[in-house]
C-alpha cells in the first residue's frame, strides 16, 4: 500500500489540453473518487497515474517513488476498466489468478489467494465456470478479483459499475465500500454518478475542463461547494439556481421580491447588478395555499408551517406554478416554474404533499442555507 502524489501534472493531445495543474496528494489507505462530467479529464488522470498514458508535464509519486519513466507493469497498481476485460477462454479461477501467474508467482500461493478472493467476493462456487456463463454483476466480480489478488499497492477503478442494472449497482457498491474496509488499500475510483462518489468517498475530487474545481469529503463539498457548477452537480435533484437582480431590499426573482437575512446585506452586493441565488430542494417548504389559489393536497403536511425560516423569523416566499409530480414513496419531487419565467425549481417535500399540475404554491425558502453565486464567472459569493 501507498500514498498517490500529483504534482502540476499536464497532460496535452496535439493542441487539445486533457488535465492541466493537477495536484493533490492522496494518503496510504485512503478510498478518494474522481468525479464530474464527461469529458472532464478523469478516466485521463487515472490512466496516467496507471502508466498507461504520460503526462506531458509535471511529476507523479507511488509512495516515494517517482513513477513518470517508469512503464505501467512496474507501477505495482491494479486497474479495472468499465468493460471487465475477463478473458472469454479462462475460468473465473483462472482470470483470478492470470495476474499472479504472469509474475511467476507460487501456485499454492495463487491458489490460496484465488480461494481467498473468491470467498470474500461470494464466487467460490463459480470458480469453474467461464466468464459468458456468469451475469454482469459476476463478471464485475471477477475482475474485481484479480486486481484484488494481485495485493497492488493502488487500485484504480474506471467506472466499474456503469454497466450495471440499478440494483445491481448499489448492492456492489456496498460491497465495493466494505471490501476497501477490510483491505485498505489505497482505491481512486472514477465516476460520472454522484450518487456513487457521495456513497463511497473518503474524498471528492470534483473535475471539470479538465480543472480540479474543489477537493473534500462529501458532506463539506455538498454543504459548501466552491461555485455553481460544483453546487449544481453534487446532489440528486440538483441545486436549485434563480437568476436575481439585486436590490437595495432583497432579490428580484423574474420579477418577486425575495427578502435577504443580514448576512446578505453585509456582503456589500452592487445595487442593480445581476446575481445567481442557489437554494437545495430540501430546503424550500410550501407554506399555506396563497389567497385566491387552490392547492390539492392530501393530508395537510405538518412542517409546512413549521420550517426552520419560519421559525427564525427569517421568511421569504415566492409564488411558483406546479409543473410535473413525481411520488417517489416517501417523498414527493414537484418540478415548479415561476411564471412568466423559464427557471424551474426542485421541490422536496413528504409524501402527503399532492398538488396537481398547473396549481399555484407559495413557497418559503430557507435563507440560512441560501448561496449566492456570480454569474459570470460562477464563484461563490455566500
Amino acid at each position: 500500500m501507498a500514498n498517490v502524489r500529483l504534482e502540476e501534472i499536464k497532460r496535452r493531445f496535439n493542441n487539445v489540453t486533457a488535465i492541466e495543474d493537477i495536484t493533490f496528494e492522496i494518503p496510504d489507505g485512503e478510498f478518494w473518487v474522481l468525479v464530474g462530467p464527461s469529458g472532464c479529464g478523469k478516466s485521463t488522470i487515472l490512466r496516467t497515474i496507471a502508466g498507461l498514458e504520460t503526462a506531458t508535464s509535471g511529476k507523479l509519486y507511488i509512495g516515494d517513488r517517482l513513477v513518470n519513466n517508469i512503464p505501467a507493469r512496474q507501477r505495482d497498481v491494479a486497474m479495472v476498466f468499465q468493460n471487465y476485460a475477463l478473458y472469454p477462454h479462462m475460468s473465473v479461477a483462472e482470470n483470478i489468478g492470470f495476474g499472479l501467474q504472469m509474475r511467476k508467482v507460487d501456485r499454492k500461493i495463487i491458489q490460496e489467494r484465488v480461494m481467498n478472493v473468491a470467498r470474500s467476493l461470494s464466487l467460490d462456487h463459480l470458480l469453474d465456470r467461464k466468464p459468458k456463463q456468469l451475469s454482469g454483476g459476476q463478471q464485475q466480480r471477477v475482475a474485481l478479483g484479480r486486481a484484488i489478488a494481485r495485493e497492488p499497492q493502488v487500485f484504480l477503478l474506471d467506472e466499474p459499475l456503469s454497466n450495471l442494472d440499478a440494483q445491481l449497482r448499489d448492492d456492489t457498491r456496498a460491497e465495493l465500500k466494505q471490501l476497501h474496509q477490510e483491505l485498505g488499500i489505497t482505491t481512486i475510483y472514477v465516476t460520472h454518478d454522484q450518487v456513487e462518489a457521495m456513497t463511497l468517498a473518503d474524498k471528492i475530487v470534483v473535475l471539470n475542463r479538465g480543472r480540479i474545481q474543489q477537493i473534500g469529503d462529501p458532506q463539506t463539498i455538498y454543504a459548501s461547494p466552491n461555485n455553481q457548477m460544483v453546487a449544481t452537480f453534487l446532489g440528486s435533484p440538483p441545486m436549485n439556481i434563480l437568476p436575481a437582480i439585486y436590490e437595495n431590499n432583497g432579490f428580484d426573482v423574474s420579477g418577486q421580491l425575495l427578502t435577504i437575512p443580514a448576512v446578505v446585506k453585509k456582503l456589500q452586493l452592487r445595487h442593480g447588478h445581476s446575481y445567481d441565488l442557489g437554494i437545495r430542494p430540501e430546503h424550500i417548504f410550501i407554506n399555506e395555499p396563497p389567497s385566491g389559489f387552490t392547492v390539492a393536497y392530501g393530508e395537510k403536511p405538518s412542517y409546512s408551517a413549521d420550517s426552520p425560516s419560519r421559525q427564525e423569523g427569517n421568511e421569504s416566499q415566492l409564488i411558483v406554478e406546479v409543473k410535473v409530480v413525481e411520488p417517489l414513496g416517501r417523498e414527493t419531487l414537484i418540478r415548479a416554474g415561476l411564471p412568466g419565467s423559464a427557471v424551474v425549481l426542485n421541490i422536496q417535500v413528504g409524501a402527503d404533499v399532492r398538488p396537481r399540475p398547473g396549481d399555484r404554491l407559495s413557497l418559503q425558502l430557507d435563507l440560512n442555507h441560501l448561496f449566492v453565486f456570480d454569474p459570470k464567472t460562477g464563484d461563490r459569493i455566500l
